[in-house]
């Protein structure tokens, strides 16, 4: 064997988030020994990050209907087909703790933030849609409905770098499109209008901030780095890199930075007419 193929076999892989997570784990163990058994089954009995996700996912939604064992050899069955689950789940991670000011560890998130771990139920469950299990995948919808208060249909399209604050009544329907690295407040709704079977629901653009009770619905789009104040209902296309705002929602002013999503400053003035 030549050196250049030793040093190559002898590389260990680089995880950045999987070794902050590690160093944090045992923190929370010398610091809260109540909390160790928790922690050292949901990070420290595992190899890396993926194997970690699919049982902190599967203990989170265990139910007597389908067991957290279940649960787990599915989304481990899931990630041969679908590894790329792995890498948007960090991009979330990663997307939490920059723009989440609550969030002051990449294992904060993982262990306790019901947001990311929504999120995360739903790209196992939109993948199994995808693969033709479709009554897990409804299964996965109303369990993460039940824990999380969140509502996603596994058929809707989710892209990475999302970070999801609170996350407590979020909707998204089945036609529904989100781009990358948007956020997402609470009680946001991605709705349809009508009952048609067709495409309904609204189409996210890339560094998007919805603010909290926004309410966007119809097959619109809300283009790339734009801002939705928060408690507006959004009836229109919204342009890019510009703010809307109000019931119904109008174009207030532009964006106010060019990228929202991680300024995360959902507070419009709307000028008096």
């Amino acid at each position: 064997m030549s050196s250049s193929v030793k040093t190559s076999a002898n590389l260990k892989t680089v995880d950045p988030v999987w070794d902050a997570m590690l160093v944090e784990a045992r923190g929370i163990c010398d610091a809260e020994p109540s909390l160790t058994a928790m922690v050292v089954s949901s990070v420290l009995n595992h190899g890396g990050f993926e194997s970690a996700l699919a049982h902190r996912l599967a203990a989170r939604l265990d139910h007597s209907d389908v067991p957290a064992d279940l649960i787990r050899q599915a989304f481990e069955d899931v990630l041969i087909d679908a590894p790329e689950i792995g890498a948007a789940a960090r991009a979330d991670l990663a997307a939490t703790l920059e723009r989440d000011p609550a969030c002051h560890r990449a294992i904060d998130p993982f262990l306790f933030f019901k947001g990311y771990q929504a999120i995360q139920t739903h790209r196992f469950a939109h993948a199994l849609w995808r693969s033709g299990r479709r009554d897990l995948a409804y299964y996965l919808q109303s369990r993460s409905s039940q824990v999380f208060q969140v509502d996603i249909h596994p058929a809707a399209r989710i892209g990475k770098g999302i970070m999801l604050d609170h996350a407590t009544g979020f909707v998204v329907g089945e036609t529904a499109v989100i781009g990358d690295h948007v956020s997402i407040l609470h009680d946001v709704t991605l709705g349809g209008t009508g009952k048609a079977d067709e495409d309904r629901h609204p189409k996210i653009g890339n560094g998007v901030l919805l603010g909290a009770g926004a309410k966007i619905l119809g097959n619109i789009r809300v283009g790339d780095c734009s801002r939705v104040a928060a408690g507006s209902v959004v009836l229109k296309e919204v342009p890019e890199r510009t703010t809307v705002a109000g019931v119904p929602a109008k174009v207030v002013g532009e964006a106010g930075c060019s990228q929202p999503a991680t300024v995360m400053d959902q507070i419009v003035m709307v000028p008096r007419d």
